[in-house]
């Protein structure tokens, strides 16, 4: 696996995603059978501080997509082994926003046209000169990589949410930044965190931007199941095949055919399923337990683990080969304490579901409470914050306090002079041209809602930012229930 090109070791961070630094290295796959060419313009390319991998054959390319995710691809339009027009289109079928560029020695327009229109970023006619390569590839870099910027921009316009994950802080905005760039491409995915952290989540979110959208998202809790069933839960088994099998069984590889698989705490597996999910992974080929015919099936996996696998890989209690195979791409999920300023509009949205679940009005949340929130650790993360809230939701009157709360965190004490704000509701879309027009009142809510938001609480920053009166905010806010 040391072709493999792991985006954890290679993008620790992108800040500054036109900026190519050390800190930012853009993967660029080379695709031709003309070595000369392929070591000249790896020369080229490495000098401008780029990240080159260097096919020489069309289908050793497609497998090596599977395990890489690039920033630009070149592609040649002349392959020995597959003709150009069909390796572009199946490169978009696994990276559907990956800027190809075609080589070609050509000159027909036809030619050029019909790569247009198949989806090709542009074409570079040959022979080449490092200025043109150069520049083309920066070209399409950088403008991949702003493209991925006008989604961040567009999303945190919409209130900073991706599907149903909420979070506004830093931590959040850059695994927000991570998931818009891998969701499309039809890889494996890795998710790191800690229990609680919603994992599934991030799972279920990876499968509705993907292309297998329309298909199922099937995930199975690795841990929950017995080490003697784990391969019929895997795989399916046919009737008859062991004691209790008194019908043929479906399992999740098969039920997950066009769509995703989310394998949650991967970890748990046992050596001997770790070798067969291996070859099911490279093969997507299986036999059902006791079944002699053998069933094929196309899937995309995200797998998940509280676990560091690589310390599991180091201490063998998990497949090295098998660990690369599904960390193509490593996602962090940042627990709770790593996420300061998210704890107003989490508690916010959970006070609204907990109360629609016990069918009452959300209580109003007095600002002692939110000090405590703020001030404790939470090392069960959000399901933790979840509980408290439903416990809490069933205990109170009209106002949450301190005496709601699960023993442990009334406990804590806090300053209740200088506390954080109250949470307000999460923001939604100001205006949305497939809805009903909101009324003037709604809008009123929503600029309120944001404007305590944006201030962190600040009334006179809010009077400068709505250009209202010394009363109105504090008047405002209650109506809304953000201040008790």
């Amino acid at each position: 696996m040391a072709e493999l090109i792991h985006h954890a070791q290679r993008q620790p961070h992108r800040q500054n995603l036109c900026v190519m630094s050390e800190e930012v290295r853009p993967v660029v796959v080379l695709v031709d059978d003309d070595a000369a060419f392929l070591q000249a313009a790896t020369r080229w390319l490495e000098k401008e501080n780029f990240v080159i991998r260097t096919f020489a054959t069309a289908a050793a390319c497609l497998e090596g997509l599977e395990r890489t995710l690039p920033d630009v691809l070149c592609l040649d339009i002349q392959m020995p082994d597959l003709d150009g027009m069909e390796a572009l289109e199946r490169v978009l079928s696994v990276h559907p926003d990956l800027p190809v560029l075609m080589l070609t020695a050509e000159t027909s327009v036809l030619t050029v046209v019909e790569a247009m229109k198949r989806g090709a970023y542009d074409y570079l006619s040959k022979p080449l000169d490092r200025t043109r390569l150069v520049t083309a590839i920066r070209n399409a870099a950088e403008r991949h990589q702003l493209a991925l910027r006008l989604v961040e921009l567009e999303r945190e316009a919409r209130g900073g949410t991706f599907d149903g994950i909420i979070g506004r802080s830093t931590a959040m905005r850059g695994l927000f930044r991570q998931l818009d760039r891998v969701a499309r491409a039809d890889i494996s995915v890795l998710i790191h965190g800690e229990s609680g952290t919603g994992k599934e989540l991030v799972a279920a979110a990876l499968h509705q931007r993907s292309a297998r959208s329309k298909g199922p998202f099937v995930a199975i809790n690795c841990a929950a199941i017995p080490e003697s069933l784990q391969e019929s839960e895997l795989f399916g088994h046919e009737k008859g095949a062991f004691t209790g099998a008194l019908t043929r069984h479906l399992g999740r590889f098969e039920q997950a055919n066009g769509g995703t698989l989310f394998l949650d705490e991967v970890g748990e597996l046992s050596l001997g399923l770790q070798a067969k999910l291996l070859r099911v992974l490279q093969e997507r080929r299986f036999h059902r337990v006791g079944g002699a015919a053998e069933t094929h099936s196309d899937f995309r996996v995200v797998a998940a683990s509280h676990k560091d696998l690589r310390d599991e890989v180091a201490a063998h209690r998990f497949r090295e080969d098998l660990y690369f195979r599904l960390a193509v791409f490593d996602l962090e999920v940042p627990p709770l304490r790593e996420r300061e300023g998210d704890i107003p509009i989490l508690t916010a949205y959970l006070l609204d579901q907990a109360a629609k679940q016990i069918e009452r009005r959300p209580p109003k949340v007095h600002r002692e409470v939110m000090a405590i929130f703020a001030a404790y650790a939470w090392p069960g993360n959000v399901r933790e914050l979840q509980n408290a809230i439903m416990r809490a939701v069933v205990s109170a009157e009209e106002t949450l306090q301190r005496q709601d709360l699960p023993a442990h965190l009334r406990q804590i004490r806090v300053d209740s002079a200088d506390p954080p704000p109250p949470p307000a509701p999460a923001a939604t879309p100001l205006l949305d041209a497939t809805q009903p027009v909101p009324t003037l009142a709604e809008l009123e809510r929503h600029a309120i809602a944001l404007a305590w938001q944006q201030t962190n609480g600040d009334i006179a920053a809010m009077q400068d930012m709505l250009q209202i009166g010394r009363s109105t905010p504090y008047r405002k806010l209650k109506d809304q229930g953000l201040i008790a």
